[in-house]
C-alpha cells in the first residue's frame, strides 16, 4: 500500500492515459487515493484548490443535491485538465442520465443502492460500447476533451477502458448478496456508504459500531479476494487509517461544504479565544 505524493498535476492525460485509466492503474498498484466531495458548489477554481491540496480524484454527489449538468460541465472539464478523474453518482439507472455524465467527461459512475446483478449489468451496458454494451457514440464533447475523433473504433476501445464502474453498498440486501455483486465481471471499484449502512443496521450515525463495521469488513475481504479496490467515507482521519490498514485503497472524504464549515468554525473559535485575552 502506497500513498502517492508526486502525481501529475496538469494535463488531461498522465503517461498517455486518460483520467479513468490512470485512476484504475494507480489503484491496481496499491496506492491509497483520497477524493473530496462536491455537493453544493461547482467551480473550476475549486478544482484548482483541490489540486493544490493534493487530492487524487473528485467525487460528485449527484443523487441528493441540486446540481444540473450545466452546473457541472466546466468543473468536470477543469478536473480532467488538472489530472483529477471524476466519479459521480447517477441519480438512477437510466440511459440518458448515465450518457450525459459520460459525455460531460466523468470517468466513473457510482450506482447508489446497488442490490442486484441485473442493476450492475444494466449500468455496464450503458457505459460500454458494442459489443460489450449499448452505449451510443458521441465524441467531440467532454468525453474527448472537445477533440474530434478520427478513428472511432480506437476511441471506443479507449473509452471502454476509461469508464469505471463503481458499486455502492448501503442496504441489507446488498450486503446479503455481497459476493454475487462484487464478482460481476466489469466491476472496477466498490464503495460502502457508512451513513445508510448505519441506518439499515439500526445504528444511525454510529459509523464505528460493530454492527456497521462487520458487514463493511466482509465486503472489503471479498474485494481483496476478487482484487477489486474498496473504499468508503471514514468518520475521520484516524478511522481512515484503520480502514487503510485493513486494505481500503480509496476514500470519498470531506465535502466542500464540510470543509468550509469546519474551517469557519475553527477560525472563529481561534479568533474569539485570542481576542478575549485583550478585551
Amino acid at each position: 500500500m502506497t500513498i502517492n505524493r508526486n502525481k501529475a498535476t496538469s494535463g488531461h492525460t498522465t503517461n498517455g492515459l486518460g483520467p479513468g485509466r490512470q485512476l484504475k492503474k494507480r489503484l491496481s498498484q496499491g496506492e491509497v487515493l483520497i477524493g473530496p466531495l462536491l455537493e453544493e458548489y461547482a467551480k473550476p477554481s475549486l478544482i484548482k484548490l483541490f489540486q493544490h491540496a493534493g487530492f487524487d480524484f473528485v467525487f460528485i454527489e449527484y443523487e441528493h443535491t441540486y446540481f444540473s449538468l450545466s452546473d457541472l460541465s466546466t468543473t468536470i472539464l477543469s478536473a480532467r485538465d488538472n489530472g483529477l478523474p471524476v466519479i459521480a453518482k447517477t441519480p438512477q439507472i437510466e440511459r440518458m442520465e448515465v450518457s450525459k455524465l459520460l459525455e460531460a467527461g466523468v470517468s466513473g459512475i457510482q450506482l447508489p443502492r446497488t442490490e442486484t446483478v441485473e442493476q450492475i449489468e444494466t449500468l455496464i451496458s450503458y457505459m460500454k460500447f458494442p459489443p460489450s454494451g449499448t452505449r451510443a457514440i458521441a465524441p467531440g464533447w467532454g468525453n474527448s476533451d472537445y477533440r474530434m475523433v478520427d478513428d472511432w473504433q480506437s476511441w471506443m476501445d479507449e473509452q471502454d477502458e476509461e469508464t469505471t464502474v463503481v458499486l455502492h453498498f448501503e442496504t441489507i440486501k446488498a450486503y446479503d448478496n455481497a459476493e454475487e455483486l462484487v464478482s460481476v465481471p466489469g466491476v472496477d471499484m466498490v464503495y460502502c456508504g457508512p451513513g445508510d449502512t448505519s441506518v439499515e443496521f439500526g445504528r444511525p450515525g454510529d459509523f464505528n459500531h460493530p454492527d456497521v463495521i462487520k458487514p463493511m469488513e466482509n465486503v472489503l475481504n471479498l474485494c481483496k479476494k476478487y482484487k477489486i479496490p474498496f473504499g468508503t467515507t471514514p468518520l475521520d482521519a484516524i478511522s481512515a487509517g484503520k480502514w487503510a490498514q485493513k486494505g481500503a485503497t480509496f476514500f470519498e472524504a470531506e465535502s466542500e461544504v464540510g470543509l468550509i464549515r469546519s474551517a469557519s468554525n475553527a477560525l472563529i473559535k481561534d479568533y474569539r479565544n485570542h481576542i478575549s485575552t485583550f478585551v
